[in-house]
């Protein structure tokens, strides 16, 4: 062999070594990256012929300027300066495919980050293999490793499974730590509860029974253990782990709770969840707390036993010039949105930007900006309430539909009965008494199906005194995604769409049609 064979086999050699390690790797079974699989679950690859599972986390907005207003934290006497409630808001990143879309969606990791899938994203030579002690919650990581963790699934995504990776606007999405507001929405249930479920200390859990969904410190529970993942129940949304097992670092700096907002100091970075090492009775979806970024000691990033993390799957907002003109239009309409008592009015707003414009006074003009913009943001928070309130009369009006539906088909029931068995005089004295008992209370259902009617009414009535026909109609498919996501009132999308088609005739003529309204909520069948 002559020296140039020899120096192309002495390179070819390592090359093929290292091909053949990275051959050997084969796909992990489903039960080391996902245990409890559902049918909608979203699966990226990873190194190591590996896997990690997300689940899509909806918001009811599809324009990327709208978010979703919800409240946080909780009444907190004891620890208000970390939880006490407070207003915030979400929206997704991704937009639901097809052209009807009504929501936007992230992606949260189904279970939090295994040992497994930290060996495969973090070891240079080789790769990790499958077992069961490796199933197990990492923790024991810094904030910066967590960060740099992330950016090596990304570069690693963008190299060979870009095509795997949702997209928005055409911008490939990225995994990072989650936000606070992201993980809290998360956690307690998102759509897929209701509002005053979503309010509760702990998301809903069948027989409010936590030793079946969450790990907690118990010798019947973790017994002082970090746990294999997704071996408990899940919240309302799929994930597992939310609340118990390994407590989760979150992307932004920690700051404290004052009253309604958080302080001006950002400190450490936030851990939010408990762990497996928190007490049963100290389980609280809205529990935070700060860690310090570095060790008091001077020895390096800070890292302890039981925090661990999960990824969340996002896009940037401004993804083209395109999407830049579209939050630019929206931005632009913000605050100025008037209709029902308030339609022909004088726009303030518009007044006072036409007014700013003639102003060459360049201090006064900078004064006038500020209202301006103090009246916007006024206004908006209006429009906030004003579409969270079209949403609850929506509600109750599909809600109504459906007794409309149920105290009908009982009148007519008794209605049947009555003709069959006192068509004619009664024969006999007892006979008739049974008869006049018939006639009394199928008099009593029809007063009480009218009042019924008349209440419906009424819910209409009420919204066509305050809000526009065009506002009630921005929010209906809104509030049909809301009602969509939970499977336990899907049910009542039809009484909602029946709801409405009688509210628009209703808000145009002001005319009552109780017969007809009886009839089209009689007519629904489940699952219409």
């Amino acid at each position: 062999m002559n020296s140039k064979s020899s120096l192309a086999a002495g390179l070819l050699l390592p090359l093929l070594s290292l091909l053949c390690a990275a051959g050997q790797a084969e796909p992990w079974p489903e039960r080391e990256y996902n245990p409890k699989p559902l049918a909608d679950d979203v699966i990226l690859p990873m190194p190591c012929e590996g896997s990690m599972v997300f689940r899509k986390i909806t918001v009811p907005f599809a324009d990327p300027l709208k978010d979703y207003p919800i409240e946080v934290g909780q009444e907190n006497e004891e620890w208000g300066y970390l939880e006490q409630s407070r207003p915030a808001f979400i929206a997704g990143s991704f937009t639901e495919a097809g052209k009807s879309a009504r929501q936007r969606y992230y992606l949260m990791a189904k279970y939090e980050l295994t040992q497994l899938q930290y060996q495969a994203l973090t070891q240079d030579k080789g790769c990790p293999k499958p077992a069961k002690e490796l199933r197990t919650a990492q923790s024991d990581i810094g904030w910066f490793q967590a960060v740099a963790l992330s950016n090596r699934y990304n570069l690693w995504l963008q190299e060979h499974a870009l095509k795997n990776i949702p997209h928005e606007d055409g911008a490939p999405g990225f995994v990072r730590l989650p936000t606070e507001i992201e993980w809290e929405f998360a956690a307690r249930g998102g759509q897929k509860v209701t509002p005053a479920e979503f309010r509760q200390t702990l998301y809903p859990m069948e027989k409010d029974d936590l030793h079946a969904y969450e790990w907690y410190n118990d010798n019947k529970s973790a017994n002082g253990k970090m746990q294999p993942v997704g071996l408990r129940k899940p919240n309302p949304l799929g994930l597992h782990d939310m609340l118990g097992n390994a407590a989760e670092m979150m992307f932004e700096p920690f700051q404290l709770n004052k009253l309604n907002r958080l302080h001006g100091q950002a400190g450490g970075f936030i851990v939010r969840g408990d762990s497996y090492l928190t007490a049963r009775k100290d389980f609280r979806t809205a529990a935070r707390a700060e860690h310090p970024y570095y060790g008091k000691d001077g020895r390096g990033e800070y890292h302890d036993k039981a925090i661990g993390m999960r990824l969340v799957m996002v896009a940037p907002a401004l993804t083209s010039r395109e999407r830049i003109a579209a939050i630019d239009k929206s931005w632009k309409a913000l605050g100025t949105d008037q209709g029902g008592k308030d339609a022909g009015k004088p726009d303030a707003v518009k007044n006072l930007t036409a007014l700013t414009q003639t102003v060459e006074d360049k201090a006064l003009k900078q004064k006038l900006q500020t209202l301006e913009q103090q009246l916007r943001a006024s206004n908006q928070e209006n429009e906030n309430a004003r579409d969270e309130a079209i949403r609850s009369n929506l509600s109750l009006g599909a809600f109504l539909c459906t007794k409309l539906k149920d105290d009908g088909l009982f009148v007519d029931l008794l209605q049947k009965n009555y003709e069959i068995n006192c068509a004619q005089d009664a024969a006999d004295d007892d006979n008739a008494k049974v008869c006049q008992a018939r006639k009394t209370q199928l008099d009593d259902q029809q007063g009480r199906l009218q009042k019924l009617g008349n209440y419906y009414a009424s819910t209409m009535a009420s919204a066509r005194r305050i809000y526009s026909l065009q506002q009630v109609e921005k929010q209906v498919p809104v509030q049909e995604q809301m009602l969509q996501e939970d499977p336990r009132v899907q049910g009542l999308v039809p009484y909602l769409r029946a709801y409405w088609k009688h509210a628009q005739s209703y808000l145009k003529t002001e005319k009552r049609d109780n017969d007809r309204w009886f009839a089209d909520c009689k007519s629904i069948q489940p699952g219409s």
